[in-house]
């Protein structure tokens, strides 16, 4: 546990008169929720490995308003988002990166709006740039080595956002067959959780999407199905236990992989 006794907050840094190298957007799913906690400790993992100078605003940190602003609630998101703006502002932030989809588009597209202007990345985009650095030296015949891993495409990473090669060109790191589903990049079928669907009852219909989506998955024989996204991890995982496929197929986010293969975890 060694990588995750360093996790500076601002304040932490500010008072000793430092600056990170870029502050690491925890989520509330990465704070809360404990399947995404794991991601969060897998990303700290990494960071603290190679190097990277981060901090957290940790208390200060509050939901982007992501989900207020999609269920309609521009109200309470405004409140929110303005609180956000105001503390990092006060920090003189400049980088941030995510891991939540949700949280990295919010901050890179609706936060400037509002005044809130940064250089926001998306972990996937982050873990390939330190790859191409050099900083994550992956090792020979891995973990994933042979492997067949599926990728779903985040709704917010992939066709509001368009990163649909940093995830891959991480995944293609991990000496592991990378096969696409039917519908994937442009035409990837949503999990079934954004738009605020997370938190609302199903609406009536002849089949659950994140079945339908993980169906698409299965039918490409993973050994792994790899996401980027806490709301798709959630309902990609409940898709394969509905399944009875948990034994086989084991549902992971890029930061999991990335530090699995390094002996990390």
């Amino acid at each position: 546990m060694s990588e995750l006794t360093n996790v500076p907050t601002m304040a932490d840094m500010m008072a000793k008169g430092e600056e990170p190298e870029v502050l690491f957007w925890v989520g509330c799913a990465g704070s809360f929720d404990q399947r995404a906690q794991q991601i969060t400790k897998a990303f700290v993992k990494i960071l603290n490995h190679v190097g990277v100078k981060f901090a957290v605003l940790g208390t200060e940190e509050s939901c982007t308003g992501d989900p207020a602003r999609r269920s309609g609630n521009e109200f309470l998101f405004q409140m929110m988002a303005a609180q956000n703006v105001q503390v990092l502002n006060g920090y003189g932030v400049k980088r941030i990166v995510a891991t939540c989809p949700h949280c990295f588009n919010t901050l890179k597209n609706e936060y400037p709006e509002l005044g809130g202007h940064y250089e926001v990345m998306h972990h996937s985009q982050f873990l390939q740039q330190l790859i191409n650095e050099g900083r994550i030296q992956m090792k020979e015949g891995g973990t994933f080595k042979g492997k067949r891993i599926t990728y779903h495409d985040s709704c917010y990473l992939g066709r509001a956002n368009r990163v649909y090669e940093a995830p891959r060109k991480v995944l293609e790191k991990l000496d592991a067959e990378l096969v696409e589903m039917k519908r994937c990049k442009t035409k990837g079928l949503c999990c079934g959780a954004g738009g605020a669907q997370m938190w609302k009852e199903d609406e009536p219909g002849e089949k659950r999407i994140n079945m339908e989506r993980i169906e698409e998955a299965l039918d490409v024989k993973p050994d792994v199905v790899a996401a980027a996204c806490p709301f798709c991890m959630t309902m990609m995982s409940d898709g394969v236990k509905t399944k009875e496929q948990e034994e086989k197929v084991k549902v992971l986010d890029l930061a999991e992989l990335i530090a699995e293969a390094n002996d990390l975890l």
